[in-house]
């Protein structure tokens, strides 16, 4: 399906699920606005607010309405809802040739766009992970056991989808349009990641790359979410979505460093 817009112009849709993220939802979608991408490449920016009981919602609204030349899409869950649930509401309303995921906390920056966009823009990709592992960005240290945790989770993941990729479980992940519409999400929270990994391997002919991204983690007392609870269930849907309804691959997955 085409989305082409006028002058050959393509979009790249950014999902951005917010939860209770006042704080920095203003401050990521001012970069978001000031990053030039790649040639020819326009914004389409969907802000998914999960159900905050805090100005979040406001704040983006504030965004909107000091750059009302720009595409922003604004829509609210009626209740805390998951980052799993806010991708598939995103992926239901974006109309780009490619969709990126933007966590709102100012962990990932969007200066990385151009970075993941060119393995796709160069006929190169299907689908580009941004790994925190990779390569010479800056990157705050991760705390030991989310590193650990990572690093066991993205084995066990690489060994039932026959990838080789460094970080699974980043929250950048960018797909062609015609790519992700392939898959269907269930997932309401933080298993997204294995899910969405685990049924894009089984597309035929899929192109996975991964580029280095810089990564700027923030500690709980900064509002780090996720819980050691995450791992374990992410464990679970490592399994589940690896082992149910079509083990058998429709194609090879090919994963390239870029």
């Amino acid at each position: 399906m085409s989305h082409l817009v006028s002058n050959n112009r393509r979009i790249l849709s950014i999902i951005i699920p917010a939860y209770n993220e006042q704080e920095t939802i203003g401050p990521l979608l001012e970069k978001v606005m000031q990053i030039q991408l790649l040639e020819n490449i326009d914004k389409e920016i969907l802000v998914i607010n999960d159900g905050s009981d805090d100005n979040t919602f406001q704040e983006a609204e504030k965004i909107k309405n000091k750059y009302p030349e720009e595409k922003i899409v604004l829509q609210s869950m009626p209740c805390n809802s998951g980052k799993g649930a806010c991708v598939r509401k995103g992926l239901d309303l974006f109309t780009g040739e490619y969709v990126i995921i933007q966590d709102a906390d100012l962990e990932y920056d969007p200066s990385d766009y151009n970075v993941l966009l060119e393995p796709v823009i160069n006929g190169f990709a299907d689908v580009v992970y941004g790994s925190r592992f990779k390569g010479e960005a800056p990157h705050r240290m991760l705390l030991f056991w989310h590193y650990m945790g990572n690093i066991l989770l993205t084995m066990i993941s690489n060994m039932l989808t026959n990838l080789n990729l460094s970080d699974m479980e980043t929250g950048y992940k960018l797909f062609r349009a015609d790519a992700i519409k392939q898959v269907s999400l269930k997932e309401n929270r933080f298993g997204f990641e294995p899910e969405v990994t685990a049924k894009i391997s089984r597309l035929k002919d899929i192109r996975i790359y991964e580029v280095g991204i810089s990564y700027y983690g923030r500690t709980y007392n900064e509002g780090k979410k996720i819980r050691w609870t995450d791992g374990v269930y992410a464990l679970y849907c490592i399994l589940k979505y690896n082992f149910s309804s079509g083990k058998g691959k429709t194609g090879k997955p090919e994963l390239k460093q870029y």
